[in-house]
Parts: structure tokens; sequence; C-alpha cells
């Protein structure tokens, strides 16, 4: 699958778009299996392409929530099931039972027998092998539409799907995993900082999608959802990704919310016209997908500490912004990197509400608020249309983000205390620029 960088330009504007066969930013279709990480492999060794016994981070698992009640979440759930029961369920209806245990449950699961269930629906893989086993290999067992291998694991061990012994995988059903050399490791029971997934996650209302959850080692203090998941943790994501843990501080859980090929529609709060006509407005129904399905599903999983905040870059900015805007009080904390905060005015004679006209109107609020951009320019609203970004020269949401921190302290905001805005000089519209700068808003939330 080839990726592409398209800015689309205009007044300030950068919106950066993942261009995938005709997919926006979506890393797999929402309603496929979810896809398999193959790490490297050389003949004749069966250990290489394992990983190993890494996990990142150190001590006891994290999840359980220090200040607001919830559990620790393990990878298995936290109930068990004989293994004949699993069985017939699976050669009844694989790909169902499979989506269905995934969310309630996590693979592999834990049984009543004693052990763990490994599933493959994908017939390529003969084994599975791991940390339980010296990266041996465990032969699967081959069954209607499905193989599997039953394996006495210990908690925090890695393993892999393996392909005639040369070429080794990550189960990509299961629930905790972790970034090692050799790529993506999944994980039993996990003793360490790790990330666990969802997949096909949807209110019925926004396309289902996958929703990765980085759980740190230490109790949770403070819980932060992020748009564009798919960028944030992956090493091998488009354009680098993130690398988010390197930056985060201790204690933080993050719920990093995949993007589909809607996004321009989902992350916009109105529509605008960018020159092929009105695109976008159907913010309103992300914001309360976040709100009221995903976070009760983090809820019911790991319980929610007092500390919760939103954050997202460029379009992921305005949205983020905007579901502090749609829920005002709900979250202590909004972070906007590189936001397209002039949305709504961009094409001629669009005069939608901006993002900034929305904050000026509203006034001081509770919701601590930061706010960056790269880029330069010289800031003029020569269509006075009430919105700085006329200067075809400045980039980065330069311009926009400027007013809105003039809006802010206007309406009652401190720098420093309630409001932060950063201006990185020149620096472009890309994953590499957040990335090197997203610990600036992670440390103002960490401190609140």
């Amino acid at each position: 699958m080839s990726y592409a960088w398209v800015p689309i330009l205009r007044a300030g504007l950068a919106i950066g778009l993942v261009v995938s066969a005709g997919n926006v930013g979506c890393d797999a279709p929402a309603s496929a299996p979810p896809e398999t990480t193959t790490g490297t492999a050389q003949t004749g060794s069966t250990t290489t392409g394992s990983g190993g016994t890494s996990t990142s981070g150190t001590g006891s698992a994290g999840g359980a929530v220090g200040t607001g009640g919830g559990t620790s979440s393990t990878a298995s759930g936290g109930s068990v099931t004989e293994l004949d029961t699993v069985l017939a369920q699976l050669r009844n209806d694989p790909n169902t039972t499979m989506a269905s245990l995934a969310r309630s449950r996590g693979w592999p699961l834990d049984l009543a027998e004693g052990g763990h269930l490994v599933v493959s629906l994908d017939p390529a893989f003969d084994e599975v092998a791991g940390d339980f086993d010296q990266w041996a290999g465990v032969p699967l067992t081959v069954d209607t539409g499905f193989s599997w291998a039953v394996v006495t694991a210990s908690s925090g061990d890695g393993y892999k799907l393996v392909d005639d012994g040369t070429t080794y995988a990550s189960d990509p059903w299961s629930r905790a995993y972790v970034y090692d050399a050799f790529g993506e490791l999944s994980v039993i029971e996990p003793t360490a900082a790790h990330l666990e997934r969802f997949f096909g996650v949807s209110d019925g209302t926004v396309a289902p999608r996958r929703v990765r959850v980085w759980v740190p080692a230490e109790p949770v203090t403070h819980l932060l959802y992020a748009a564009d998941g798919q960028n944030l943790f992956d090493p091998d994501a488009p354009w680098g990704g993130w690398s988010l843990p390197t930056s985060l501080p201790g204690g933080m859980m993050v719920v990093g919310i995949d993007n589909t090929p809607a996004r321009m529609a989902e992350y916009t709060h109105v529509s605008d016209d960018l020159g092929g006509g009105p695109i976008g407005g159907d913010g309103d129904d992300y914001a309360d997908f976040v709100q009221l399905y995903v976070r009760q599903l983090v809820r019911d999983q790991y319980g929610e500490p007092t500390k919760v905040g939103v954050m997202g870059s460029s379009l992921g900015g305005l949205i983020s912004f905007h579901i502090a805007d749609r829920y005002p009080g709900a979250y202590d904390f909004a972070a906007s990197l590189s936001g397209t905060m002039g949305w709504g005015s961009i094409g001629p004679g669009q005069n939608q509400p901006t993002m900034i006209e929305r904050y000026a109107a509203a006034g001081h609020r509770s919701t601590a608020l930061y706010l960056d951009s790269g880029g330069s320019g010289t800031c003029f609203d020569s269509d006075q249309d009430g919105i700085e970004d006329d200067d075809p020269s400045a980039s980065d949401n330069y311009c926009e983000n400027k007013q809105l921190e003039s809006i802010l302290q206007s309406a009652g905001y401190t720098a420093g205390v309630d409001m932060w805005h950063w201006h990185e000089l020149a620096a472009p519209h890309n994953e590499a620029a957040w990335a090197a700068r997203v610990w600036r808003p992670l440390a103002h939330f960490a401190g609140l």
C-alpha cells in the first residue's frame, strides 16, 4: 500500500491527507479482519523475527486508574471459558466469534482448563511460538475455517504466529502488543507498559474503526483521547508517525482513535469549500462518538481518572477543540497542534462559524487549552470575513492560531495557567514536526 502526503494550501491553510487507493487515512477497511504485521526472519532460524522477550516499560501492568475507580485491564478479560465451548462457537461462525470475543474478552483467551487459546483464521500459519517455548514453535491444529493451539504461558510472554518456520507475524487478533526491533509483538497478560486495541468500534452513526490504547506501567492519573490513532504509536506509521510513548509522562494513558476515509467530514464542525464544492461538517457526530461511546468503552475497560483531555493535529486539532466546545466542562484539557482553526471561512463566500469565532462567543471556560503552529507569515484579513488568513505565504495555520491565542486572552484565559500557545518558527505541517514538539502539550496536561 503506497501513501502520499498531499498538502492543500490556501491563505495559511495546510490540511494533510493520507491518500491510499482512494482512502483517506485508513490503515484497513473497518469491516475487514485486523491486518497481519509480518516480521523479518532468516532462513533456518526459529527465533529471528520473534522479538524475544521484549516488552516496553518496566514494572507491573498499568491500567488501574489512580483516582476515580476502575481496575487494571488484562488482554484476555476478567473471566475464563471452557475450550470446547469456544471451539464450538468458532466452528459455527469463526469470523463473528473472533470479533465478538476480541471485543468482550480479548485474544488470546484464558481457559478454564488452564492455558491460553490462540486462534488463527489465516491458513498460512502452522505454528505459534513465543517466550513460553523459547520460540521453538507449537503446532496449530487445523479446524473448520480456523486453526488453534493452547499454550501454557507466563504473564508478559511475547508470541507470534509462524509460517513454515521462516516468517514470524504478530497475532492480528491479540489485544495486547508492543513494538520491538522486529515490529509488532503480541503479548499474553502484559506486565509492563504496552498497547491494547479494540476492533470495529462504532456507535452506529460513524464508520467502524480501530481504537488503540497506550497502557502505562504506572497507575493512570491522566487520560488523553487523541485523533489519527494509526499515526501515534506504530514506528512504521505513515511519514514515521509520532512515536508517542517516547514523549509521554508517567501515568498518562492515551486512547488513539483511528481516522477513516471520512476524516475530512468527521474532523470538521461545519462545511467549507476548497474548490470542489462544500465538504465536511460531520464533526457533531464524531464528537458524540468520542464522548458518548468511546469514552464509555474506556471507562468500562479501565475506569477513568480525574484528569481527561483530548488532542489532535491539523484537522485533528480542529476537532479536538470542537469536542471540548460541544461538551463544555467534560474535558480538563484540549490540545491542538497546527489546528485548522480557520475552517469555515476558507472558500470564497464561505461564512460558517470558525472555531476562532466559536471560542470568542463562548468566553472563558474551565477547559485548559493548548494551541501551536509552525510556519510564519504576515497576518491580515483582506476579505473582511473576520479571520486573519489572507497572506498566501503564511503556512501551517500560523495566522489563525495567533488570532485564536489573542481571542482566548481577551476571553480571560491566562497564559501559562490555563492557556498555552507555542510558535515553532518555520516548522512544516507534518508528522515529524508534531512528534518533535508534542512533549509540550503533554507536559502541560500532566501538570494539571
